[in-house]
């Protein structure tokens, strides 16, 4: 640089509403359960789904019998909820039982 030139360094500037906290992020998607959906389908009885809801999830013939009922009448029942790693792992055993499950974040 020379004595007759004058050099500005330029910072850039950040206002708040441009600043993104990812971990915030993160924790709220993190922080919601995830809800276990049963589907009715053409295939299994309905003795067998309620007996897949005590086997899994160790329900009382009552409540199994209830949530089968919601599954035949209303075609899908939340039959678990928690965190996403317990949701996949109970899809996947219902899916074992030749059940059609799926899971989302609930809302």
């Amino acid at each position: 640089m020379d004595s007759g030139t004058i050099s500005f360094v330029s910072t850039p500037v950040i206002t708040p509403s441009e600043i993104v906290d990812s971990e915030l992020d993160e924790t709220i998607q993190t922080d919601q359960p995830w809800v276990v959906l049963v589907w009715n389908d053409p295939i299994n009885t309905m003795d067998y789904v309620a007996l897949v809801f005590q086997k899994l999830f160790g329900y009382s013939k009552a409540k199994a019998e209830r949530l089968m009922l919601q599954v035949h009448n209303e075609g899908r029942a939340v039959v678990s909820s928690g965190p996403r790693d317990q949701a996949e792992i109970d899809v996947f055993r219902l899916h074992e039982h030749g059940l059609w499950a799926t899971m989302q974040h609930d809302k």
